[in-house]
């Protein structure tokens, strides 16, 4: 398995629009092609106007091929249009769980 670990910073009192936005237009078509995330979070601590969100495949074939139905869905592009200006920047990892981890 792989984890992708996605941080997303949000423009300052921006952060309630990105959030309605992702869960009516967003979130419906990841779950429809990406499945479920693993773990969803908004920063307490540390640096502000983030969003931490945790997506798994089993390798990465399954990653790209899910990436690629996502992208080709037609409710995935109304949503980056309606979410436009919102996000300043980005930050993606790829992981693998450790054999004792709680994510597999």
């Amino acid at each position: 398995m792989i984890v992708d670990v996605r941080t997303y910073n949000i423009v300052p009192r921006k952060m309630k629009r990105y959030l309605e936005l992702f869960e009516s237009y967003a979130l419906p078509v990841l779950e429809k092609h990406l499945g479920s995330p693993l773990g969803y979070f908004l920063v307490e601590h540390g640096p502000l106007h983030q969003v931490v969100h945790l997506w798994g495949y089993r390798d990465l074939a399954d990653l790209e091929a899910r990436r690629r139905a996502r992208d080709a869905d037609p409710a995935w592009d109304d949503y980056l249009e309606r979410s436009e200006g919102l996000v300043v920047s980005q930050d993606n990892k790829l992981c693998r769980p450790a054999p004792w981890s709680g994510i597999r």
